[in-house]
């Protein structure tokens, strides 16, 4: 494993750079980009989502194809891995890449879906090169630079994807061949979903036993038990504010990766977890923040 700490460097390559998918995390790494100062080309499968980044000085484009066509690096933040084969396979668009472009592909979409993405770029196109690179954070610390990247995979020559990264994370570890990233993505989220339940547990049982929030967040103040992450959530949770960084549909989404790809025997917490959250989103948490977890453990939320 290699760590590489993230820096800007004014020697290193400006290379164009084309996302493709702007939902909460496209979005968000195509507006760092941007205030980088690196020209990026945007296309996403629902125009409306790009008029923001456009306003920053971004270049829409109908056609993902003519969005990858000039650009040094690819970056795809597209939720499924049908998603992804239809927009860089079905359309085209891989096809449309220069001989030497770098796809990173930076979604979350597992293991064996990651690997058949790879095997079939390997077959068609062996002059792209691929690289899986799944972040840890959300969209803030993707708007403030402040991701960590988990990448695998070939690194490049060229010079075009570290300043990339560096704009994009705080730091990038490279683990190994493709697929290794998207492997110790499933871990990072599992450990994710473990805090945020606790979080949303230790708010009710808070609650039912008349505890003041003020009194649980001055004892977990510098506590080592409590992580930035988890108080965050809690905060959040605590002003009922579920406003989506990362989308509790999403984080499922994660977790059923987890049983698929790792097995469920591996994770058996994990996996309860998920059925609650299963639950909440089909009671209408779909599209809110893990902070929803929050939902539905016995003590009544204020709406």
């Amino acid at each position: 494993m290699k760590n590489v700490e993230n820096q800007n460097s004014a020697n290193t390559a400006r290379p164009r750079v084309a996302v493709i998918g702007a939902g909460t995390m496209g979005g968000a790494m195509a507006s760092r980009l941007l205030a980088s100062g690196l020209g990026v080309a945007v296309w996403a499968r629902h125009p409306e989502s790009t008029a923001g980044l456009l306003e920053l000085g971004a270049t829409g484009h109908s056609s993902a194809a003519d969005a990858v066509a000039e650009a040094d690096v690819v970056l795809t933040t597209l939720p499924t891995l049908e998603a992804t084969r239809s927009v860089m396979f079905d359309a085209s668009v891989l096809d449309a890449m220069r001989p030497g472009t770098t796809w990173a592909q930076m979604a979350t979409i597992g293991v064996a879906a990651t690997e058949q993405l790879y095997g079939e770029t390997v077959s068609r196109r062996p002059d792209v090169i691929f690289v899986d690179a799944p972040v840890s954070g959300s969209r803030q610390p993707a708007e403030s630079g402040q991701l960590l990247i988990l990448a695998s995979g070939a690194e490049p020559t060229t010079g075009f994807l570290e300043p990339v990264f560096a704009a994009l994370g705080k730091a990038t570890l490279w683990l190994g061949p493709v697929g290794a990233g998207s492997r110790m993505k499933l871990v990072m989220n599992t450990w994710l979903a473990f805090q945020t339940e606790g979080a949303a547990e230790s708010a009710a049982l808070a609650e039912r036993l008349d505890i003041d929030p003020a009194f649980l967040f001055e004892a977990l103040r510098d506590s080592p038990m409590a992580s930035p992450y988890a108080v965050a959530k809690l905060t959040k949770m605590v002003r009922e504010d579920y406003g989506a960084d990362f989308a509790l549909d999403w984080a499922l989404k994660d977790l059923d990766l987890v049983a698929s790809d790792g097995g469920a025997e591996a994770a058996p917490v994990a996996m309860v977890i998920a059925d609650r959250w299963r639950q909440l989103v089909a009671d209408g948490a779909s599209g809110l923040d893990v902070s929803a977890a929050r939902r539905g453990l016995g003590v009544p939320v204020r709406h």
